[in-house]
């Protein structure tokens, strides 16, 4: 095969793409569902028509190479430019149109997508968006799902995951309640005042306690799981809550307390089963969440 020939090859730009993004050949071989040497033979022959090495070896895998690095956004932009071909046929053959089902967290779901799933159904509405709002993990492998938003990184394999924001999180509480009990200046000043935590969720004592602030579960006044009704709780002016930052600020009943928690913000991750990925409908639902979603985290 001819120099020319073999770069005109998308599969072997892909294995090289593959590898460079996840670092290793057999995390790559599994995102492509390909065999480990197949994908290994495939990068050495883009090498081979390139004349050039792509990849270092390290301790935990592989790494590009300087050629490969200058290699990598121009292998992205073929693959956005397949992807954009592939989603253009598919519309104009009406194999956009039908379902696609989405699972997030309660207060993504309540707070955040909404507005991202009109943009969606406005651009798109031969699509279908089914929501399940549920804090627990439905499963991407067992067809419960078709994408998921988590806010942690899943690692099953087969899955595709993205990094889509980092979002802040803060102290808040209804000006009333502060126009009545005060507003605290430090971190130590909260424990003088109503807080509203969760009931078997350990999530707010924990890191309480990793900030040094030793509290338990009877320290709240009030306890609520269910991250809605939280909020409305905090909202109603039965003490001091803890929210997203984008989520309490967009509360005109709400103010964010003075004092910086220092809480890692959380971090929101995009996953879909690689295979069902390849959907264009779950594809051009993916690609559209991942411009619509991140300018509304912040």
């Amino acid at each position: 095969m001819a120099k020319t020939d073999i770069l005109r090859d998308w599969t072997l730009v892909q294995s090289f793409l593959a590898v460079a993004e996840t670092g290793s050949l057999s995390a790559a071989a599994q995102a492509l569902g390909r065999s480990q040497p197949t994908l290994g033979r495939q990068v050495q022959a883009l090498e081979a028509a390139l004349g050039a090495q792509l990849f270092d070896r390290h301790a935990r895998g592989l790494a590009p190479s300087a050629a490969g690095l200058a290699l990598v956004p121009h292998a992205q932009a073929m693959r956005a430019a397949l992807n954009g071909l592939t989603l253009a046929a598919a519309e104009q053959a009406g194999a956009l149109a039908g379902t696609v089902r989405i699972t997030a967290s309660v207060v993504l779901s309540h707070y955040v997508l909404p507005p991202v799933l009109a943009e969606i159904r406005r651009r798109q509405p031969e699509i279908r968006i089914e929501l399940v709002a549920s804090d627990e993990s439905e499963s991407l492998h067992f067809r419960e799902a078709d994408i998921a938003l988590r806010m942690y990184r899943p690692v099953q394999q087969e899955l595709v995951t993205r990094h889509l924001a980092d979002i802040e999180v803060g102290a808040f509480a209804a000006t009333a309640y502060l126009d009545r009990a005060g507003r605290p200046e430090r971190v130590e000043d909260l424990l003088a005042h109503d807080l509203v935590g969760f009931d078997r969720n350990p999530l707010i004592v924990e890191t309480m306690r990793a900030l040094g602030i030793d509290i338990g579960r009877e320290d709240f006044v009030m306890r609520c799981d269910n991250q809605a009704t939280y909020l409305a709780l905090v909202r109603a002016g039965c003490g001091i809550g803890f929210a997203q930052v984008p989520v309490g600020r967009a509360e005109p009943e709400l103010e964010q307390l003075a004092p910086q928690l220092g809480v890692p913000p959380l971090r929101v991750w995009l996953a879909a089963h690689e295979k069902m990925r390849q959907t264009p409908r779950i594809r051009m639902v993916w690609d559209l969440l991942v411009r619509e979603l991140p300018p509304r985290c912040r």
